[in-house]
């Protein structure tokens, strides 16, 4: 019965799927172009840092050098399991390969969910445990058993441990993996990063063994959280002193005294990024220097969120220093003591500042007339984000146009050269950004336009709703005549419908453009001909099917 079955199996390789199967993994003849006669490997000649550039291009997140969480620093497009199994492959190649893709591998190591790519679908119905009497098994939990050969890898080889710095993971798998993520990171001697669980920013009892292990084995952590709760081991930092490279601390909610929390952060000499959220007890007196040591830290990017003890004279205090003003070029500024009135204290004070956002609920107007006008030369990116209740219908206006008129008047007596994006909370911004044109044949000398280049502005009602972009050019000066006539800037912007650029081609922009003499030029729409005016009753029936197309 054998003999006749190895007969029987021969018979159906020779024709049929199973011959085609054979036939494709049997040793094939190549192309003579094909074949490397000289039987050198061309790749040694490369530099190893020059080989490693290149098989980054494999698997570009690799290369994401940011400290935020995995969610955070998700790549549109590709799928970063699909790119890392290609890189795998590679090292297969040959020993050169093999160090090469080892150093990618290792520095960022991602374990992402799910493939972002088609493979999905047949690979999640793999991973099911089922069985004879249940079709439908449990799904096996793929990101921990990750974790876990991650683990059992950097502890059983310490050459690939010591090239981890960033370690990121989904945010259930991070929760439900505290002590394999404990073994892990207590392996990992220069981890800059890594996702962890919110029960740690607390001091959480759960959560003891896995802070211990960051503070002990991983003193190059670069950011760090504490929230209420974990005032006690916030305490002790000034004493410890766990991480002296750390760059981004974020706290919230934390009921310290001012004195413990400049304590703390002066001991932090690398620390560039703050954020302080919900803390009422935080007043000026943190930003009060006296001769004795410690001082606020000089800080580049700050970001101050419900901390109503902070006031613009505390700010302007700690602008003062030499070291802080020159630092600061990031600034966030949300339902603080600073008033949006005294605002223009804060940017005399930072000649430095790129960015500047405040968002404050005001409840009555201001005269622009008794305050100096918003001045930076610096300034690039301006949030200017002031609300107001819900005006009653006898008011004209809400209380807070009075503040964007008084930063439009800012902005066209040519206070922000700099200016590049500007977001706003009014819809009207745009109208008063936009000079009224000059009378055709007009001798008068054009209004003066404060804007030196584009301006990128984004505004929208509500906070719930989407930006709408309008984009506002400089005008122009042409000649012609003999006289010089400026131009209104153009504006792709609808002031009736508010169409943003999230409507895609379904409406048309507002176009205006200057023609040189104060009046204006017609743009047609790309959609069909621009329609024109009938001589006659004669082609008035064409001229209406031909402005169907652009009219909408």
């Amino acid at each position: 019965m054998k003999f006749l079955q190895h007969i029987r199996s021969k018979s159906r390789l020779k024709n049929g799927d199973e011959a085609q199967i054979y036939d494709y993994h049997a040793p094939t003849t190549r192309s003579p172009n094909n074949i490397n006669r000289s039987g050198r490997d061309l790749t040694s000649r490369l530099p190893l840092k020059l080989l490693t550039a290149v098989l980054s291009n494999i698997c570009p997140h690799a290369l994401d050098d940011n400290y935020s969480s995995l969610e955070e620093s998700m790549r549109d497009g590709g799928c970063m399991l699909c790119d890392m199994r290609d890189l795998a492959q590679c090292a297969l190649v040959s020993r050169r390969f093999l160090v090469a893709t080892q150093t990618i591998l290792y520095h960022n190591v991602r374990i992402d969910p799910v493939h972002y790519c088609e493979r999905e679908v047949d690979l999640a119905d793999k991973r099911k445990r089922k069985s004879f009497f249940e079709r439908n098994g449990e799904p096996v939990d793929a990101p921990k058993q990750r974790v876990e050969q991650f683990s059992r890898t950097v502890r059983d080889n310490q050459s690939l441990a010591i090239q981890v710095e960033f370690l990121k993971m989904p945010y259930m798998t991070r929760e439900t993996c505290i002590a394999d993520l404990a073994r892990t990171v207590s392996v990992l001697p220069n981890l800059k990063y890594v996702d962890l669980p919110d029960g740690i920013y607390s001091d959480d009892r759960s959560c003891t063994t896995l802070k211990q292990e960051l503070e002990a084995r991983c003193p190059d952590l670069r950011k760090m959280k504490y929230i209420h709760g974990a005032e006690r081991s916030f305490a002790l930092l000034s004493q410890s002193r766990p991480w002296q490279n750390l760059e981004i601390l974020e706290l919230s909610r934390l009921q310290v005294e001012p004195n413990t929390l400049v304590s703390v952060l002066a001991s932090f000499p690398a620390l560039h990024e703050l954020s302080l959220e919900d803390s009422p007890a935080i007043d000026d007196s943190v930003f009060q220097h006296d001769a004795l040591p410690p001082a606020f830290p000089p800080i580049t990017k700050l970001i101050l969120q419900n901390t109503p003890g902070i006031t613009a004279s505390g700010f302007e205090a700690y602008l003062t220093r030499p070291e802080t003003r020159e630092v600061l070029t990031h600034l966030v500024l949300l339902d603080t003591g600073v008033l949006p009135s005294e605002l223009h204290r804060i940017l005399v004070a930072s000649p430095y500042l790129r960015s500047l956002r405040i968002s404050q609920m005001i409840q009555r107007a201001f005269s622009p007339s008794t305050v100096p006008p918003l001045a930076s030369r610096s300034l690039e990116t301006f949030r200017f984000e002031i609300e107001s209740p819900s005006a009653s219908p006898q008011d004209l206006q809400p209380p807070s146009e009075s503040y964007y008129q008084y930063l439009s008047s800012s902005i066209l007596a040519g206070n922000f050269p700099s200016l590049v994006s500007l977001y706003a909370l009014s819809t009207s911004l745009p109208d008063l950004l936009l000079p009224p044109p000059a009378a055709p044949f007009a001798n008068s000398k054009p209004p003066s336009f404060g804007l030196r280049q584009r301006l990128m502005l984004y505004t929208k009602s509500i906070p719930e709703h989407d930006w709408y972009l309008t984009v506002i050019s400089p005008p122009t000066s042409t000649n012609r005549r003999g006289s010089a006539t400026a131009t209104r800037p153009i504006s792709f912007y609808n002031g009736s419908t508010q169409l943003g650029p999230q409507w895609g081609h379904k409406a048309r922009d507002s176009v205006i453009v200057g023609n040189g003499f104060g009046g204006f030029l017609a743009v047609p729409s790309e959609d069909g001909p621009r329609p024109s005016s009938s001589g006659g009753h004669k082609h008035k029936h064409s001229w209406s099917k031909s402005s169907r197309g652009w009219m909408g």
